[in-house]
């Protein structure tokens, strides 16, 4: 690297990559945003009609309430809980237009693979001259065009959203599965905007964490007006945890949480709990699927119009591959971290804590994973880790 400040590459541009950039120019670090999407927070509009849990209080970090009054845009606040939309809509935007970030943003613009430029994975292991080498991002836009860029710093936030986890038993694809991967539906429906695509349909929805809980008292409702509308509910553990705890301060999880459980109780004639269930198969042999469960009482096969898997997601470590990156078996996340968070031992969102700028660091020097991805299949991260992980990276860089 030379003298100056270090050039720094920006993956994502949602809540941590917004944050991150308005920290390098805070700090006079050059910097370019990557995000894959045609608008930012793409992954963030991909479930932009659900509501979040958190008030829009904890859904703006102070840096970016800082540069928004500072334009003289007007920041939602108080107590209301603001859906994906509304957060794209009136933070996400309004910060990727300051002039302090435009410049430097770049969209319909995927990073698919970083490497170290002139070296591969196995060489210079653990070297200060592997650092003197700067990063190489193969890049490529929505029309296929492919180019690359290079950065001395790489900040990872592109989050887990656009990796859902596979359907079948054992975390791999069940029989089938990949073949039907394109008809297999794996984020949640806008029941509003997509009534005629469900209504009057057979669901297989397989997952009992948030999302689940959220389609699964979505299409509860529907059925209401539509009759006919009937959901095949497959829960892996025969007691779902529904992700909530006695005297839950965020009213709004807890209220779903216990709709879930007593829709999985048998609440609604529309909804049927198949519970200690995995996926053993799919096949669409005669238009609709079939798909084989089985439990603890054998095989089960289930005739269904849709498939919605709803199994939650992890980031795309393929992204970097070629670097030396220390990840953690269980988890998949940053070892130092992943470390820290199992032995910080807490299931709630609300109570965690960072662990440390050295916990951020990877044996690949200038790179971080930051935001949601650097929890891996943890699933209590919350904003505000993100905007005080970028914190501790800033303070590192100095």
């Amino acid at each position: 690297m030379s003298d100056t400040k270090p050039h720094i590459a920006i993956l994502g541009a949602g809540p941590t990559g917004l944050e991150a950039a308005l920290a390098a120019a805070e700090a006079g670090h050059p910097f370019t945003v990557y995000e894959a999407s045609p608008a930012v927070a793409g992954n963030v509009r991909a479930w932009g009609h659900v509501r979040l849990f958190t008030p829009w209080e904890m859904n703006v970090s102070p840096r970016m309430r800082r540069h928004l009054e500072a334009a003289g845009r007007a920041v939602p606040g108080g107590a209301e809980c603001p859906t994906g939309h509304d957060l794209a809509e009136k933070i996400l935007e309004p910060l990727a237009a300051l002039p302090e970030i435009a410049p430097h943003l770049r969209l319909d613009t995927r990073v698919l693979s970083i490497g170290r430029q002139g070296l591969l994975k196995h060489e210079e292991i653990a070297t200060p001259e592997r650092g003197r080498h700067p990063f190489r991002l193969l890049l490529a836009d929505g029309a296929g065009r492919e180019w690359t860029a290079t950065a001395d710093l790489v900040i990872d936030a592109t989050g887990t959203w656009g990796s859902p986890n596979t359907l079948g038993d054992a975390g791999i694809p069940a029989p089938g599965e990949r073949s039907l991967a394109g008809e297999i539906r794996r984020d949640v429906p806008d029941l509003s905007a997509e009534k005629e695509g469900w209504a009057g349909k057979t669901v297989l929805l397989a997952g009992a964490g948030h999302s689940a809980q959220t389609a699964v008292r979505a299409l509860a409702e529907l059925a209401k007006e539509a009759p006919g509308t009937r959901v095949i509910w497959a829960l892996r553990n025969p007691e779902p945890a529904w992700g909530t705890h006695e005297g839950d301060p965020l009213a709004d999880r807890a209220a779903l949480a216990a709709a879930a459980a007593e829709l999985a109780g048998g609440a609604s004639p529309a909804v049927e709990a198949r519970r200690g269930a995995v996926v053993e198969e799919i096949a669409k042999p005669n238009g609709r699927f079939q798909v084989t469960l089985r439990n603890g009482a054998g095989p089960e096969t289930v005739e269904v119009d849709r498939i919605l898997s709803l199994t939650g997601a992890v980031g795309d470590h393929g992204l970097y591959r070629q670097l030396q990156v220390h990840e953690c078996y269980a988890t998949c996340g940053p070892i130092k971290l992943s470390a820290a968070l199992l032995g910080a031992g807490s299931s709630d969102c609300l109570t965690q804590t960072t662990h440390g700028a050295d916990t951020l660091t990877n044996p690949e020097p200038g790179f971080f994973i930051l935001g949601a991805k650097s929890y891996g299949r943890n699933n209590t991260f919350l904003m505000r880790i993100g905007w005080e992980q970028v914190e501790e990276v800033f303070g590192l860089l100095g």
